[in-house]
């Protein structure tokens, strides 16, 4: 009779069973929420880091992408946009919902926030008829190198604030206000 039991399986066990790969995601998701104006708002993206390679400008890593340079914004899948209100994102127009963004970045100091009313897409899929509209995006350097990816929205009270996207050498940001 042969008997099976339970067996655990360790870390070392596991490196040795997928050939000494770890597993891990090299992109994790992230949220960025914030309420302005009375507006709930939350960005949900993968977050990328950098890992030495050149992501903006001549022979990027972007530029590998099949839509650029139309980019998703993140990793993995289109990043998403929902908020409960309608809202004035640096002069378009956007009603309350669900929305994927995208970032024109063809100049890597010249930004466009692309609005994108399909939502549910991998983020290599893009259908520019489904835009929403383009909003021009304010650019600066951060101080340092921006590791990993990431999106914020910061209130600046009086149902004003800002939504921005930071990211290597690169910051870009769109005013937001609750209609």
């Amino acid at each position: 009779m042969i008997r099976f039991s339970t067996a655990v399986l360790t870390l070392p066990m596991l490196l040795l069973a997928f050939g000494g790969h770890a597993v891990a995601q090299q992109s994790p998701a992230a949220t960025a929420t914030r309420t302005v104006g009375g507006a709930s708002i939350t960005v949900q993206y993968f977050a990328p880091s950098v890992r030495g390679r050149q992501i903006f400008g001549a022979g990027n890593l972007l530029s590998k992408d099949p839509t650029y340079p139309i980019w998703r914004a993140g990793a993995n899948d289109a990043t998403t946009l929902r908020t409960s209100a309608d809202l004035d994102l640096g002069g378009l127009r956007v009603p309350r919902g669900t929305y994927s963004l995208f970032v024109n970045v063809r100049d890597p100091n010249a930004w466009e926030l692309v609005v994108n009313k399909q939502t549910g897409q991998s983020g290599l899929e893009y259908d520019a008829k489904q835009d929403l509209g383009r909003v021009k995006m304010t650019m600066r350097k951060p101080p340092a190198l921006v590791e990993t990816l990431r999106w914020e929205i910061r209130d600046s009270g009086g149902g004003k604030g800002d939504l921005q996207l930071a990211w290597e050498n690169h910051v870009g940001s769109v005013p937001i206000s609750a209609r």
